[in-house]
């Protein structure tokens, strides 16, 4: 593979990244999978844009993972910074929506978060350069190819951020289990950050110092004590989208 280059697998993920386009160095198809509808878009795709295409009849000997007879090479996935962003979505019209992730490294929960949040028209997710996921061909099939329908930010200094996402009136809000305020009590309407923790660790507490608000998912007594990250962030978002979009 060249350099900076990605391998990704999973027809949705490949569908999605045509979509995208995002550049595509090769295609490779099980000759079987021909009469699925968006492997004919895939191959039409491929012989209009000249992109290599070969076609091969056992995957399984080339990779053991849940492929559904797709594999391709595409470039790297562009991080972006945050400040290049936000004007734009202000600019827009939109009410920033927006996830920051405080060393989340698991790309199962990385990929469902952003598929999660590719569905709830998030407008950014930011990640830090240490203690972060890498964004490989595991968390990219994760998200279902939503990682080509969000930005992803990634950013040396979070603490500096907070402060730059509250300074154009984004309240940042920590989804953790260690407060009392039951998350429905609060206000998603306005411009809105969520910060997650890693389920080891939590939110760290330079970032909790510095948030707008705490909240939690209400659990039933006696029953586990935490959430799955990628199922809480899910939650809090739906209850953001319920809020603007059925109260609004």
């Amino acid at each position: 593979m060249k350099k900076n280059t990605i391998l990704i697998y999973g027809i949705n993920t490949l569908y999605e990244a045509i979509k995208s386009k995002i550049k595509i160095y090769k295609i490779y198809l099980n000759k079987k999978n021909k009469k699925n509808n968006k492997i004919k878009k895939i191959i039409k795709y491929s012989k209009k844009n000249k992109i290599s295409l070969n076609e091969i009849f056992n995957f399984n000997k080339i990779e053991k993972k849940n492929h559904q007879g797709v594999f391709a090479i595409i470039d790297h996935i562009q991080l972006l910074k945050i400040e290049n962003i936000i004007p734009m979505i202000y600019n827009s019209g939109k009410i920033p929506l927006l996830i920051i992730l405080d060393s989340i490294t698991d790309v199962r929960n990385f990929g469902s978060i952003v598929r999660t949040s590719a569905c709830t028209g998030v407008d950014a997710i930011i990640i830090a350069t240490k203690n972060s996921v890498t964004i490989n061909s595991d968390s990219i099939k994760t998200s279902s190819g939503g990682i080509f329908k969000i930005p992803i930010c990634k950013e040396k200094n979070i603490i500096k951020i907070i402060r730059y996402l509250k300074s154009f009136g984004i309240q940042v809000i920590a989804v953790t289990e260690k407060t009392d305020n039951i998350c429905y009590k609060f206000n998603y309407k306005n411009p809105t950050a969520f910060i997650l923790g890693s389920e080891q660790k939590g939110i760290s507490k330079k970032y909790l110092s510095l948030c707008n608000n705490t909240v939690k998912l209400p659990l039933i007594k006696n029953s586990l004590t935490s959430l799955n990250v990628s199922v809480a962030c899910g939650a809090i978002l739906y209850e953001t989208i319920r809020q603007r979009l059925i109260e609004s």
